[in-house]
Order: structure tokens, then C-alpha cells, then sequence
């Protein structure tokens, strides 16, 4: 087909891509809903995608990946930065001109006997100040589906590139599966080898191999956040893994809380809260990234730079979190690696409280609750579009966002970490934001249960070297109104009790917390002064028509020294990682700290 674009650039990367891969046609992606019937219907007829009954899942699809294609493969994913320091210690670096030469051994010929689709998107709003173009080459329609639920794509975004003759992100995907002539497709193509590769002083993306989620589906974690959070820090602004929420109080004020947790800690689950207190409401503006820049008057604003939910399906539940449940129940969804049921729907872990008779597993295999194995794969993913959520806050289309009133970082630890604990100042903020840390899920290939730290949950996605992204976090706050930078809090949800359960409800009483954050910033809420920062006093939360008492609230919020004594020697141990490049001020938080313990 005729290019739709006068953009020079673009057509040039178009025409060198198709030379190098020798794909059978190049397509346009147009976004319609006509093109997107007809590609599921060709997904459906190659047995990639399943059709589910409509009546319980509306033009909605599942997919099944190939068993060696399931997860992030953090081990394969690089930052090709042209000096090996400005990577750092937590990406994996090669010289980019040798990744570049072998990968385009890799890609030659990898699309030929499929077709090339062009996708121009738009990463946040397409009528912001500065709209953040990118432009996904890619053999595979399941990839086509799938970003037409997760950004704005197509003619629209195309024709506006073209008029700014704007700069955009090119972004290369090839599953590596080449069809030689007469040769049989398979449902899942997907290559042994895979790499997931970053230039960020060039701003581009290069994937092969994988056809799974965030390694194919790259305006997500390869573009809005490690090549986003190059663009930050060379623009002033931050590019994170965090929610956005709206809350309105029973008096009508409004507040907006950003926070940020590593994948499958129960980020969309805060996302999407339903209070349990009354007169407390609660909206979403998003689940998983957010961009945040300084107004003109000196505040922190935030805006979502995604169109849909791409989450972890195990864990959500009509029980956990009916907002995302009934997103989905309105169907346009692809869900891949979940369970089917057998009239024709999906399910997976945590779903429904009743587990079904039978199920056909994600591998293919009948299941039944006697089974060994999980029905649905620990990591399988629900891909569904963001405004058929009913709490979705009308701010998602301010392309200015909203101003942030609090900044949380949560991780998931059985011990030590408080259920809730406010920073001192912004610097002891970015500091238990620095030190964050999360035992291991299957969101990322490898061991599960280790306990890693994550700064900011951005451990897999700083695009650059870890200890100048935490001088970023510093720096950019000598813009703000220092009187109106959000307060910082450290949340776990996931503290145990000594009998080894949890000992915090969590899901819709985590309002509870949030009420005590606001009442906090409001100066209402009593709070106790502890060596790691202020925690509620026992009393403080509110409890009503829950079982738990103001002595078990204590035992959530206690900070226990011996813990804290392992605890800072690991915190030791993670910034000597950093070497020469850890922010002092944050080796002075760390000797502070020890200092209060040792009084």
C-alpha cells in the first residue's frame, strides 16, 4: 500500500526496515475498528486467537504464548548507552555498535513470508504541549491488537506526526520467525534468542524474538519508561512506574496520590480501590506509568501516558477488585494465558470464589481443581481499555494532569517494613524510595520469592545509570514550590503477623491508610516519630467495622531494631552497588538513620 505520510524520516526508516527484513507487504496501521475486526478474525483463523463466547466477553480474545514466552527476560534486556557507565550496574550494556551489527543479523529476513505493520502512536495525549510520538514496526498482528488497546494509534496520530514534522520514537519488533515459502505458521511464533534492546542518546527500540506483552508491545515499559526516562532527565521531568488515583473526601476536597510498586504488589488493585469507609470516593487516571513535570506554578502534575490496562490477571478478582472486573466483563480485551471455561469464557487464580469443575489450562491440557499445576499462568494478562473502567476520573483527559498530593512507594516484604510510614522531608522520601525493596513474582523471568531492591519499582526500567536517576529524583525538585512537593510515604501491604498472616486486610481497606495519609497532609492525624520516619499512633486509623483492634495496628507499625539491624546492613550493601555515582545526600540519609537507631 501507498505511504499515508509525507514524513521524510519516517518513510526512510520504513523503506531501510523493509529492506532489511524482506517482510511480504508493509502495512499501514489505520487504528479503525474495521482493521481491527479483520485482524482478530485473521488471528482467529492462524489459532493465535481464541473467539470467546460474546456474551460474557464482548469482542474479547485469548491467546496462548509459546511455554519459553511468558515473562519480561530482564537477563536479555539492554541499555545500549554510548558509554558503559550511563547504563549502570542495574541494566545489562553493550557497545551499541556491536549489539546494532548483531541484531541486524538477526532481523534480515526475519518477516519475510509475513507482513510488516507500521503503527504510529502516541504516547499520553496527542493534543499535549509536546506530544511524545513513537512510530512500531512489527510482523505481528497480535502486537497490532493489542497497542490499539494500550496507546492512541493510527491515521490521527500519522496525520499529526506529519503535520509537526515532529520527532518520534522508532521502535522495531520482529518475533524472528521468518516463513519460508509452503511452510506452516504456528499460533505462537516466537525465536529461542531474544533481546530486547535500548539506544537511548538515539531514542530507539530494537526487539526481537519475543512476541509477549512488554516486550512486544513497546509504547509500554521500552518507550514510557526507559526511553521516556532518558527524555526526562534530559528535559526536567520524570518518567515512573507508578498509578494515579483521585480521592474526594466526605468534606468535597479533592486530592490526587501517585505510587509506585513493583509489578504484581498490588498496583492495579490500589488503582482501582473501592473504599471501605464511608464518604470517601475513590477514581482511577491510571494503573501502572505516570509522567510527572512541574506547572507553571512550581506544582508536581501527573498524567497517564497510557489508553488501556495491561495486568496481571491472577489475584483479580470480583472479590479484590470489581472495578477492573467489570471493565473487562464489557469485553474488548485480549487475555493472554489464562484459563477458558467451558461456555466459552476465561478464568483465572483469585477470579471467583468458586473454582470451576473444568477448565482447559493455558498450555491446552483439561484442569480440574485437583490438578498440580495452576490453571492460568502465574503471569497472565488481562489487555483491556482504560475508559471502559466506570471509576475512570474525568482528569484522564486533561492533557495538563492533575497536582500530585502524595507520592507512595510500596513494596512487598513479610517483615520490618511498617504498613505505613511518612518521610521526614522530600530527601528521606527519595531515600526509602531509593532503598525500596520486594520479594521476586513471575512478572520477570528467573527465581520467585528473593527479596531485591527496587528503587521507585524502576529496577528493570531506568533506562540509565541508577544512582544519576536517583540525582534526577533530587535535582528536579529545586523546581517545584517546595511548599507544594507531594509528602512521601512508604506503604506495605503485605506485612505478617507471627502466626504468618497478613496483618493488614488490604484491598478496599487500604482507604483506611489513605484517610490517614490525607488526614496527615491536612495535620489532623496523630502519628508516632520512629528512627525511620513517622508511623500512626495506634488509634490513629480508622477501624471502623473492621475485626482489628488499635494493639494490632501497633503491632503493623512497629518498627522492630533487630529487624532494622539486618535491614540497614542491606541497605549498606545496595548502595556500595552504586559506586561512585550514589547521590551523597542519600549516603547522609543512610548515616543518619543509623544514627537515630543508635540512640
Amino acid at each position: 500500500m501507498a505511504a499515508p505520510t509525507t514524513h521524510r524520516e519516517l518513510l526512510a526508516w520504513v523503506e531501510e526496515t523493509a529492506a532489511l527484513t524482506q517482510p511480504d507487504r508493509v502495512y499501514w496501521v489505520n487504528g479503525s475498528a474495521e482493521e481491527n475486526a479483520q485482524l482478530s478474525d485473521e488471528l482467529v483463523s492462524a489459532g493465535t486467537f481464541k473467539r470467546l463466547n460474546p456474551e460474557l466477553f464482548p469482542n474479547s480474545f485469548a491467546a496462548f504464548s509459546d511455554p519459553a514466552d511468558v515473562a519480561r527476560v530482564e537477563e536479555q534486556t539492554f541499555i545500549c548507552s554510548q558509554n558503559e557507565r550511563d547504563a549502570g550496574f542495574t541494566n545489562n550494556w553493550m557497545d551499541p555498535d556491536k549489539m546494532k551489527e548483531k541484531l541486524r543479523g538477526l532481523f534480515a529476513g526475519s518477516m519475510r513470508g509475513r507482513t510488516m505493520y507500521v503503527i504510529p502512536f502516541v504516547m499520553g495525549h496527542l493534543d499535549a504541549q509536546s506530544p511524545k510520538f513513537g512510530v512500531e514496526i512489527t510482523d505481528s498482528a497480535y502486537v497490532v491488537t493489542s497497542m490499539r488497546i494500550m496507546a492512541t494509534i493510527g491515521t490521527e496520530v500519522l496525520d499529526r506526526l506529519t503535520e509537526l514534522n515532529a520527532e518520534f520514537v522508532p521502535a522495531l519488533h520482529s518475533v524472528g520467525a521468518p516463513l519460508e515459502s509452503g511452510q506452516q505458521d504456528v499460533a505462537w511464533p516466537c525465536n529461542e534468542e531474544k533481546w530486547i534492546v535500548h539506544f537511548p542518546e538515539e531514542r530507539s527500540i530494537w526487539s526481537f524474538g519475543s512476541g509477549y506483552g512488554g516486550n512486544a508491545l513497546l509504547g509500554k515499559k521500552c518507550y514510557a519508561l526507559r526511553i521516556a526516562s532518558v527524555m526526562a532527565r534530559d528535559e526536567g521531568w520524570l518518567a515512573e512506574h507508578m498509578l494515579i488515583l483521585k480521592l474526594t473526601s466526605p468534606e468535597n476536597k479533592t486530592y490526587y496520590v501517585s505510587a509506585a510498586f513493583p509489578s504484581a504488589c498490588g498496583k492495579t488493585n490500589l488503582a482501582l480501590l473501592d473504599p471501605t469507609i464511608e464518604g470517601w470516593k475513590v477514581e482511577t487516571l491510571g494503573d501502572d506509568i505516570t509522567w510527572m513535570r512541574f506547572g507553571k506554578e512550581g506544582e508536581l502534575r501527573a498524567v497517564n501516558p497510557e489508553a488501556g490496562l495491561f495486568g496481571v490477571a491472577p489475584g483479580t478478582g470480583w472479590d479484590t477488585n470489581p472495578n477492573a472486573m467489570r471493565a473487562i466483563a464489557k469485553g474488548n480485551s485480549v487475555f493472554t494465558n489464562v484459563a477458558l471455561t467451558d461456555d466459552g469464557g476465561v478464568w483465572w487464580e483469585g477470579m471467583t470464589e468458586d473454582v470451576p469443575a473444568h477448565l482447559m489450562d493455558w498450555q491446552g491440557n483439561d484442569w480440574t481443581p485437583s490438578s498440580d499445576n495452576p490453571a492460568a499462568h502465574p503471569n497472565a494478562r488481562f489487555c483491556t481499555p482504560i475508559d471502559q473502567i466506570d471509576m475512570l476520573a474525568e482528569e484522564f483527559n486533561d492533557p495538563e494532569g492533575v497536582e500530585l498530593s502524595a507520592i507512595l512507594f510500596g513494596g512487598r516484604r513479610k517483615t520490618t517494613v511498617p504498613l505505613v510510614t511518612q518521610s521526614r522531608d522530600w530527601t528521606n522520601g527519595i531515600f526509602m524510595g531509593s532503598t525500596l525493596s520486594s520479594e521476586t513474582t513471575a512478572a520477570a523471568a528467573g527465581a520467585v520469592g528473593r527479596v531485591r531492591r527496587d528503587p521507585m519499582a524502576m529496577l528493570p526500567f531506568i533506562g540509565y545509570d541508577a544512582g544519576d536517576y536517583l540525582s534526577h529524583w533530587l535535582k528536579v525538585s529545586g523546581q517545584a514550590d517546595q511548599t507544594r512537593l507531594p509528602k512521601i510515604f512508604l506503604v506495605n501491604w503485605f506485612r505478617r503477623t507471627a502466626d504468618g498472616g497478613f496483618a493488614w486486610p488490604g484491598f478496599g481497606d487500604n482507604s483506611r491508610v489513605l484517610k490517614w495519609i490525607i488526614e496527615r497532609l491536612e495535620g489532623q492525624a496523630d502519628a508516632v516519630e520512629t528512627p525511620i520516619g513517622y508511623v500512626p499512633a495506634p488509634d490513629a486509623i480508622d477501624l471502623t467495622g473492621l475485626d482489628l483492634t488499635a494493639a494490632d495496628v501497633e503491632q503493623a507499625v512497629r518498627v522492630d531494631a533487630d529487624e532494622w539491624a539486618a535491614e540497614l546492613e542491606g541497605i549498606e550493601q545496595w548502595y556500595q552497588r552504586f559506586g561512585e555515582s550514589l547521590p551523597a545526600e542519600l549516603s547522609g540519609e543512610l548515616q543518619r538513620l543509623k544514627e537515630r537507631f543508635a540512640v
